[in-house]
This record gives C-alpha cells, sequence and structure tokens, in this order.
C-alpha cells in the first residue's frame, strides 16, 4: 500500500498567460501547480517546498531568445536539489541550446507552442521516475539502518515535518534536547535519530527509562557505584553516564525523577562532573543529554514538582512529536515498515495488505499511537491466514465494538484492558492515567513495560 498525493508541479515563465494554460492543463490532470516568473523566484519556492516537478522556461527578461538565464537557472537547482526533475521549454528551440540544457541537468524539452498530450506524458514519467527514485532510496536507507543498527524514521506526514527539520538542523550539536509527546509516538526512535546525525554517532547510544527507577536507585543507576557503597553494592557499577561516555544519554519520561535526583541531575549537567555512589574520585561526564517526556513540564514546574532551573537546562530545543491520529500519512508506510519488520523475525511472508486494511488502519484513534500499530501488525502477523493481512487480523477494538466482559477475562487482560481504557480517557498522558488508577508513577511505568503498552 503506498500513500498518494497530488503531484505538485512549479511552472516557470514571464508570461501569465503560459502559467495559466499550463495550471489549467495540470490542474485537470489532478496536479497541483504554483508560479514563478522569474529564476530567483523559481530558486526561492524550491528552497521552501517541495515540488515533484519544474517545468522552466529558458528566457525571462535579460534577453528573449539566448536561453542562457534558463541554463543558468538549470546549473543552480542541480546544485540546489540534484533528484529534482526539470523540463525546460522555450519558443526559440535549437540542437545547440537543447544539448546544453540537457548537460546541465534537464530531463526533457519542451518547445512552445506545446502538445497538450506531450506534455502530459512528459510530466507524468516525470513524476513517477522521480517518486519511484525516492521509494529506492528511502528502502535503501531503512536496509541500511536495519544492517548498521540505526533508528529508522518513518516521517512523511506534513504534521511530522517539523520533526525532521529540527532533527536534521539540531543533530550535529552537542545541545540538549528536550522530546515531548504521548506515549508510544516513537521519542526514543527521534532521540535515537539525534544521536545518528550528530558528531558522536561513533560512540554509545545509552538509554534509561526514568519511570522505572525508584528514588533509591536513582544515583547508583546514572553514575554507578563502588563495591562497599551500600549494603547490596557486592561488585564496582558502572552508570549510565558513564557507559555513554563521548556519545548520547537518553533520558525516558524525565519527569519521574524525583526532586532530590533533580538537584544532583542539574549539577551534573551545569559542572559536567559526578562521582559514583560511595567514591570520592570524580569523573568528567563527556556526554550530549536527550531527555523524553509526555508530562507537561510546565504544569510540573507551577505544581512544584519539576525544577524550573533543571527544565532550563534540558529544552535548550524542544521537539514535540503530534500523536498518530494527526499523521495520516505515516500510518501505510509505518505499516508498511513492521509488517516487514515482524516477517523477518517470526519468519513469515505476508507481502502486504487487503485494501479493507487502510480504511480500518484510519478510523482507528490509536491511543497507544506508533507503538499500539506495532502491536497491532504484530499480532496480524502471527494470526494471518490468507495471502494478505486482513483488516480482522489486526485486532483493533472500534468505537462501535462492545466491550469485553471482564468475567471473561483473565487478571492479566483485565488489568491490560484497564490500563489501555484510562490511558486513552487520558489522551495518552501517562502520569494523569496513573493517578487515575491510584499507582505511583513507577508502579505504573513498570505494568506498562509488563502489558507491552
Amino acid at each position: 500500500m503506498a500513500v498518494t498525493r497530488s503531484p505538485r508541479i512549479l511552472v516557470a515563465d514571464d508570461q501569465s498567460d503560459v502559467v495559466e494554460a499550463l495550471r489549467l492543463l495540470f490542474k485537470a490532470a489532478g496536479w497541483k501547480v504554483e508560479a514563478a516568473s522569474s529564476p530567483q523566484a523559481v530558486l526561492t519556492a524550491v528552497g521552501r517546498d517541495e515540488f515533484d516537478l519544474v517545468f522552466a522556461d529558458l528566457n525571462y527578461t535579460r534577453d528573449t531568445t539566448s536561453g542562457m538565464e534558463g541554463l543558468d537557472l538549470l546549473t543552480r537547482l542541480s546544485a540546489l536539489d540534484p533528484t529534482l526533475p526539470v523540463v525546460v521549454m522555450t519558443a526559440w528551440a535549437s540542437v545547440e541550446v537543447a544539448v546544453e540544457a540537457m548537460r546541465r541537468g534537464a530531463r526533457d524539452f519542451v518547445q512552445k507552442p506545446w502538445d497538450n498530450a506531450r506534455v502530459l506524458a512528459v510530466a507524468r514519467n516525470q513524476i513517477a521516475l522521480r517518486r519511484a527514485l525516492r521509494d529506492g532510496e528511502r528502502l535503501a536507507a531503512a536496509n541500511r539502518a536495519q544492517r548498521d543498527g540505526g533508528p529508522v524514521f518513518v516521517a512523511e506526514s506534513p504534521s511530522m515535518r517539523p520533526v525532521v527539520e529540527l532533527v536534521e538542523r539540531v543533530g550535529p550539536s552537542d545541545a540538549n534536547v528536550l522530546i515531548t509527546g504521548e506515549n508510544g509516538t516513537g521519542k526514543g526512535v527521534v532521540a535515537a535519530a539525534l544521536h545518528a546525525a550528530s558528531a558522536r554517532a561513533s560512540g554509545p547510544f545509552v538509554g534509561v527509562n526514568m519511570g522505572g527507577l525508584g528514588e533509591a536507585l536513582f544515583e547508583s543507576e546514572l553514575f554507578g557505584h563502588v563495591r562497599g557503597a551500600f549494603t547490596d553494592a557486592k561488585i564496582d557499577r558502572v552508570g549510565r553516564f558513564e557507559m555513554a561516555e563521548g556519545g548520547t544519554l537518553f533520558l525516558d519520561e524525565i519527569a519521574n525523577v524525583p526532586l532530590s535526583g533533580q538537584a544532583k541531575l542539574l549539577r551534573v549537567l551545569e559542572t559536567r562532573a559526578y562521582e559514583r555512589v560511595g567514591s570520592s574520585r570524580t569523573l568528567q561526564a563527556d556526554v550530549r543529554l536527550v531527555a523524553a517526556t509526555n508530562a507537561d513540564l510546565r504544569a510540573e514546574v507551577a505544581a512544584g514538582r519539576f525544577r524550573q532551573d533543571l527544565l532550563f537546562r534540558l529544552n535548550t530545543i524542544e521537539i514535540h512529536i503530534p500523536p498518530l491520529r494527526e499523521r495520516a500519512e505515516d500510518l501505510e508506510p509505518l505499516a508498511a515498515f513492521f509488517l516487514k519488520q515482524h516477517c523477518v523475525r517470526y519468519r513469515k511472508d505476508v507481502p502486504g495488505f487487503e485494501p479493507s486494511v487502510l480504511a480500518a488502519l484510519r478510523s482507528h484513534r490509536w491511543p497507544g499511537n506508533v507503538r499500539e500499530l506495532s502491536h497491532a501488525i504484530e499480532r496480524a502477523v502471527l494470526l494471518v491466514d490468507g495471502p494478505l493481512v486482513r483488516a480482522a487480523d489486526l485486532g483493533l477494538v472500534g468505537p462501535r465494538d462492545s466491550a469485553p466482559r471482564l468475567e471473561d477475562m483473565s487478571l492479566d487482560e483485565v488489568e491490560r484492558y484497564l490500563i489501555r481504557q484510562t490511558l486513552a480517557r487520558s489522551g495518552g498522558n501517562a502520569m494523569k492515567a496513573a493517578e487515575q488508577l491510584g499507582l505511583s508513577r513507577s508502579a505504573f511505568y513498570r505494568r506498562l513495560e509488563k502489558h507491552a503498552l
């Protein structure tokens, strides 16, 4: 299954009647058109937005017949985006100009006045080729990431563009990053993508779920301890900061750090120094810190549960990941990725989905976000008994489905059901869900891990 959006074409010509004629022609084919009247306007548009094809005149206001303005534009477009197909057009065609245009990167040549059927055929071919090349690049990138153990970052929806742009811009730096979003949105994947884009990519990427740490374990887990530091300290232990030396330390669910631990974490961020529990030797923390939470940390600060100075240290850059219900364009590529992943894991050959699956994916609210989608596809791979995955194989509970009978469920199934329902009511906010269920944060997170939620 592939997501198909309307192709976007940039038409560049200083004659408004030419632009309007092509706009009407392409609109009838179901395509979107943007106009530019000068080479500089073309470069600005391509630098700002993504296009599938550019139709560009070779002659503008500087002269009328040489084609030099258009040829210069081709050279600059090729440098800006070598994969963007450009079709040139002119009323003053010559073999020499056509050859030079192709040499500078043009994919085809159209002479004015044009034949509508030929223009549409050229456009369709170039758009199809562009998409095929990009699909191949994405697949190759996913294969490389899987082979190298790197993150697979599926983000094709408009709501994810700011996330992708921030990862690309901030990744190479050493700036601390705070990633926010509901449970299961992929905060860990974004953290891994930041690490992969950084100068520390060859170093370790170490993650720790702060929601699963009790106050007593906080220091030992993060900073390590020496033998004899406390009753159960039988051997020296290396902490997460030391494990992440030269790389990235990812602190997931940072809102769950107790106030006493927050002060100790703040000291490390300010001084870049720490000591193992029971040791007086000071170690240097050469790590890039990425933190994540599903909580509103500003509200936690206002409530006195989170230190404001620590928040300032953590969110040099803040990246918010939208929930899956706001990423409709990512449903199909994510489902396809998880299908391939789970087929490899369970040694099954399931090439794709029945058409009904797409409707089922889009109608579901996904309170568990990307993690829930992965589990649904995993279930489908295990249960499918035909050549393709069916909607019923996903096991999604729609809004019209009757609630399961608790007396027919095991204790574990009841607990998992109640947690999922409470998470859905609380909009995916784990802290609110824990409060509604009368559980501590750490106890709630242990249950999330237990039930793979």
